[in-house]
């Protein structure tokens, strides 16, 4: 059987005269952007620019939205109200997918940033609140987010299509939860390091986790961050080594 696997990346996200990552560059190694909203990252010119390449390279486009938080990059947690989230995401939906058709592309997935990603794997009533928002706005919209978590459970059970994903470049909990950026050791920067635990995780479905136990992980996508640093070399390499191990590397959607 053929093993396939999707590569995404979080991309769009410099503001005005800042810029955050080499999209361009990464855009000719994923299969699929995680595009900002402009709620944590990304004016609107920067994220049509980013639409636009990554139409140009025939990649997929996910909005990835979030709290409203440009300030904190959307790596704080709100705790708004299920109807606000709700109007929040809605709103980032339609503003991408906007950029994205003008691009000659649209959005064809979800998936939530930072602080909210991680919110919603124990947080029912805000993972249900995103659920409402995206089949709200289009239910054939696929929705990217961690195996076990909450959030991809509603998302089963309102009929949405559940894609599962896994972390290059972010440290595993022995729970299979991700571990808090502000902890020692919560972002990994080896490139051939992170392709050889890559590898293990598309053919074995195991990682190991920060304090060495092996936990099981299914991901039908991995993400490299696109502003981990030599994050394109991150990904090119996990490219390669998963190319020579006869792993087919697609979109999900």
């Amino acid at each position: 059987m053929t093993i396939r696997v999707d590569l995404n990346s979080d991309l769009g996200e410099g503001y005005g005269a800042w810029t955050l990552g080499d999209d361009n560059a990464m855009l000719t190694v994923v299969t699929s952007a995680n595009i900002a909203c402009g709620f944590h990252a990304g004016d609107p010119t920067t994220l049509l620019a980013t639409c636009r390449s990554a139409a140009t390279q025939n990649v997929r486009i996910g909005a990835q939205v979030g709290y409203n938080d440009l300030s904190g990059f959307g790596r704080r947690f709100i705790d708004v109200s299920p109807t606000d989230l709700a109007a929040d995401v809605i709103y980032q939906l339609g503003a991408l997918d906007g950029l994205a058709r003008v691009a000659g592309s649209r959005v064809t997935y979800v998936k939530p940033h930072g602080a909210l990603y991680n919110a919603i794997v124990h947080h029912r009533e805000q993972a249900r609140a995103v659920v409402d928002a995206v089949r709200s706005y289009d239910a054939s919209l696929h929705v990217l987010g961690l195996p076990g978590s909450v959030f991809l459970a509603e998302a089963e059970a309102a009929g949405l299509t559940v894609v599962t994903e896994a972390f290059a470049d972010r440290a595993y909990t022995p729970e299979g939860t991700l571990v808090p950026r502000n902890q020692p050791g919560a972002v990994l920067h080896n490139p051939l390091a992170i392709a050889e635990r890559v590898r293990r995780i598309v053919l074995e479905g195991v990682v190991d986790a920060i304090d060495g136990s092996r936990v099981t992980v299914r991901a039908d996508s991995v993400c490299v961050h696109g502003d981990t640093p030599a994050a394109v070399d991150m990904a090119t390499e996990i490219r390669r080594l998963l190319t020579a191990s006869d792993v087919t590397i697609t979109p999900f959607t």
